[in-house]
C-alpha cells in the first residue's frame, strides 16, 4: 500500500533578525495507492520543504503525515527519494551505487546485487554497470538514481524535479521512461516541478501551491488516457486550463 494522508501541515523557519518565515500553510490533501502526483508551484513555494517533511528528513511545525495510517517521524524504508541532484557516490560504479542501500541495510552480497541488476535493467542500464558517474551523462546519472531508490522497494516514491537541470529532449525521453517504470513498479509517486506541461504530461492529479506561503490553490485532476500526446488538442486543453488558474489565481513566477 501507499496511501499518503497530509492534515493541517504547517511550517516555518526562523530568520537571523528573529522574525518567522512561513513557508508552508495549512496543507491539506490526500495522495492514493499507486497514484501518480505532481506538485506544482513557483521556486521558494516550499515544494522542496514539503518533500523533505514527508520523507521524514524533517519535522513540522505542526500537522501530521501519514503513510498506511502510520505517523510518519523520521526516515523509513517505506519512503524512496530521488533529488534534484545525482547525489551518486563518484567512487562508486553504476551496480555499487544501486546496491549501496541494500548494504547499509545489511542485505547479503549476492541478494543485494541480484536486486540491483533487476533495477538497473529497469532503467536500461545494464551495459554500463561497471561505469562511474562520470562517465555517465545527465540522463543516465538520473535514472542510476532512480534505480538505488526503487531498490529499496519502498512504498511511496519522493521525486524533486529530477528532470530540472536536463536538456529539453532528455527529460521528455526520461518523462517517458518513468512512467513506464511507475506502470511496471505500482509504486504511489509524489512529484515537484514548476513545469505545466511535465505536470500535465506525467500526472493522475496535479496540486497547484500558491507563491510563498505555500497554500494549496487547487488540486487539478489530469483526466487523459495514457500515452499523452503533447502535440494533442485534449492535451492542449488540459494545460490551458492549468495555466489560466495559475494566471487567475495563484501565479507561478
Amino acid at each position: 500500500m501507499g496511501n499518503l494522508v497530509i492534515r493541517d501541515l504547517n511550517q516555518s523557519f526562523r530568520r537571523d533578525d528573529g522574525s518567522n518565515l512561513i513557508v508552508l500553510d495549512n496543507l491539506n490533501f490526500d495522495v492514493k495507492d499507486k497514484e501518480f502526483v505532481c506538485i506544482l508551484g513557483s521556486s521558494g513555494c516550499g515544494k522542496t520543504t514539503l518533500l523533505r517533511l514527508i520523507a521524514g528528513l524533517d519535522t513540522a511545525q505542526s500537522g501530521s503525515i501519514n503513510l498506511d495510517g502510520e505517523e510518519i517521524q523520521g526516515p523509513s524504508p517505506k519512503v524512496g527519494f530521488v533529488f534534484q541532484e545525482y547525489s551518486l557516490f563518484p567512487w562508486r560504479n553504476v551496480i555499487d551505487n544501486i546496491a549501496f542501500g541494500l548494504e547499509m541495510n545489511g542485505i547479503v552480497r549476492e541478494e543485494r546485487y541480484r536486486i540491483a541488476e533487476h533495477y538497473l535493467d529497469l532503467v536500461n542500464l545494464s551495459q554500463f554497470r561497471d561505469s562511474y558517474p562520470s562517465e555517465l551523462s545527465g540522463g543516465m546519472r538520473q535514472r542510476v538514481a532512480v534505480a538505488r531508490a526503487l531498490a529499496l522497494d519502498p512504498v511511496l516514491l519522493l521525486m524533486d524535479e529530477p528532470f530540472g537541470a536536463l536538456d529539453a529532449q532528455t527529460r521528455n525521453m526520461l518523462q517517458q521512461e518513468i512512467l513506464g517504470i511507475w506502470q511496471k513498479t505500482k509504486k504511489t509517486v509524489v512529484f515537484i516541478t514548476h513545469s505545466v506541461d511535465e505536470a500535465v504530461y506525467l500526472s493522475d492529479r496535479i496540486i497547484v501551491l500558491t507563491p510563498r506561503p505555500g497554500r494549496i490553490c487547487k488540486i487539478f485532476p489530469v483526466d487523459l488516457s495514457r500515452p499523452r500526446d503533447r502535440t494533442s488538442v485534449e492535451f492542449a486543453r488540459v494545460r490551458r486550463e492549468v495555466l489560466d488558474l495559475i494566471n487567475q489565481n495563484c501565479s507561478i513566477q
